[in-house]
């Protein structure tokens, strides 16, 4: 393969599309708290002094929508209108209907029909060797920048910085493999401090200083690879505006940073806000959960799957098993033997992985995929034996 580089993105919980993923995951959770069995595709849009809510949802629950858009801004810090948005001020607009009944009939059980997937779509996952979470580095690196802004800047470390932010990651690839962090970029909001350091570029060389020392070392020291003193923060120079009031924010829009960083392809849906009846999400959530055990297993270094289906309809419509001549066995032998042994129907993903709990508010930032902890499910390597003895 040759020598190239390779870059993905994150942003932080404070970006605007990330407080609408993080509104409508909220709006989820309180929902299949209540009742298992929501239904719930929640939308959310945010900018200056508003945030709109809609979408469809049929549930024996109950939310106000207006207390969780306040309850979620106020965690994320959107406390100050100086920082692009303040919790208590802010206009909430609701607009909510029912799931349509041609939808809900292909997806509901009957008495003589299993649970049909909620739309038709197609669907990736995807593992490798390259980080102990057997996820690409460079997105890996990239969530734990964003997610370190976060810490301190609410732990008070660098209470300076704002909710908004971004980093962006290049490794440089020799033969397949990573050799070295070769560029780092930060894009970070923070507090106006003219009145302190009397100038735009004090102001900025105390940002850029804090943020190498603070933020790119340490994550680049703890992940143990080489790297590039090549660091860029705020480019532009300032960046005191941010949030919903510099940039309006929607559900959805940040697909590429939830899964693998364009590292591996993406299918035709977004997650946040979905209950698990969309296979978007739940066989998302499956593919990755496969692939990461077949890494996980040694039955191939790199691994990639793809599912399809058609709405009311419970078999996936194809799959298929990339281990791109990384394993021992062919993707064809990969194919038939994940068929025998992962569960693929819409209900046997949703038990399998026990989607019917409130556990999606944490994935709406820093990635749905490489991260630890019993909200992720999919992340487990349970089937590993069993894939084993395949061998």
């Amino acid at each position: 393969m040759g020598r190239f580089l390779f870059t993905s993105e994150s942003v932080t919980e404070g970006h605007p599309d990330k407080v609408c993923d993080a509104i409508s995951d909220a709006v989820l959770d309180e929902l299949i708290a209540q009742d298992p069995d929501s239904r719930v595709a929640c939308e959310t849009l945010a900018t200056k002094g508003l945030v709109v809510v809609s979408g469809e949802i049929s549930t024996h629950g109950f939310v106000e929508v207006e207390r969780v858009v306040k309850d979620t801004l106020r965690q994320i810090g959107y406390t100050d209108v100086a920082y692009g948005m303040e919790d208590e001020s802010v206009k909430v607009i609701t607009s909510i209907h029912e799931q349509s009944p041609e939808i809900a009939q292909g997806v509901d059980a009957g008495k003589n029909r299993e649970q049909g997937a909620g739309d038709q779509g197609l669907m990736f996952g995807f593992a490798c060797r390259e980080t102990p979470e057997l996820m690409p580095l460079p997105i890996q690196l990239a969530h734990r920048l964003t997610e370190r802004l976060a810490t301190l800047r609410k732990n008070g470390e660098l209470s300076w910085l704002g909710p908004d932010g971004k980093s962006q990651v290049s490794v440089a690839y020799e033969n397949g493999q990573p050799t070295k962090v070769a560029k780092v970029v930060i894009a970070t909001q923070h507090a106006d401090m003219l009145p302190r350091f009397g100038t735009e570029e004090k102001e900025h060389a105390f940002v850029q200083k804090e943020v190498i020392e603070h933020v790119i070392i340490p994550v680049l020291e703890a992940q143990q690879i080489a790297y590039d003193r090549d660091f860029i923060v705020n480019g532009t120079g300032r960046f005191v505006e941010g949030g919903p009031q510099a940039d309006t924010g929607l559900t959805g829009r940040k697909i590429i940073v939830d899964t693998y960083g364009g590292y591996a392809p993406h299918g035709g849906g977004a997650f946040s806000g979905k209950d698990p009846s969309k296979v978007d999400r739940s066989a998302t959530y499956m593919a990755r959960y496969i692939a990461k055990n077949i890494v996980a297993a040694g039955l191939a270094d790199k691994c990639e799957v793809q599912l399809s289906y058609s709405i009311g309809i419970a078999e996936p419509i194809s799959l298929y098993v990339q281990s791109f001549n990384t394993g021992p066995l062919s993707d064809e032998q990969l194919t038939e033997i994940v068929r025998e042994v992962f569960p693929l129907k819409p209900a046997e993903i949703i038990k399998h992985l026990d989607l019917k709990k409130p556990r999606y508010r944490p994935t709406s930032a820093y990635g749905h995929f490489g991260r630890n902890g019993d909200n992720f499910s999919w992340e487990k390597t349970d089937m590993v034996d069993k894939l084993k003895s395949y061998l």
